[in-house]
């Protein structure tokens, strides 16, 4: 839910809302932000993290449980996941 203020973004508006209604999702992105970080993305890189065994499925953010994936393969993985249940 992306709030703007005068045609812009207003990042810091859509944190408070954030960790105010939504304290999970705030969790899950500094959770996929450190599997980032652990793996050695930088800004702007195009690939993604994949977690071997989902977050919510019980999976961790160790090393062995992640790999560096192109978009289009991590977004592939996401869908049929959603599709099967």
């Amino acid at each position: 839910m992306p709030y703007m203020t005068k045609g812009k973004r207003d990042y810091k508006k859509e944190l408070s809302w954030e960790k105010k209604k939504k304290p999970t999702r705030v969790k899950d992105r500094a959770a996929r932000n450190a599997a980032r970080k652990k793996m050695g993305l930088k800004v702007g890189d195009p690939r993604q993290v994949d977690h071997v065994k989902t977050l919510k499925n019980g999976g961790s953010n160790s090393r062995s449980n992640l790999r560096v994936v192109s978009a289009k393969t991590n977004l592939t993985k996401e869908a049929k996941r959603k599709r099967n249940g």
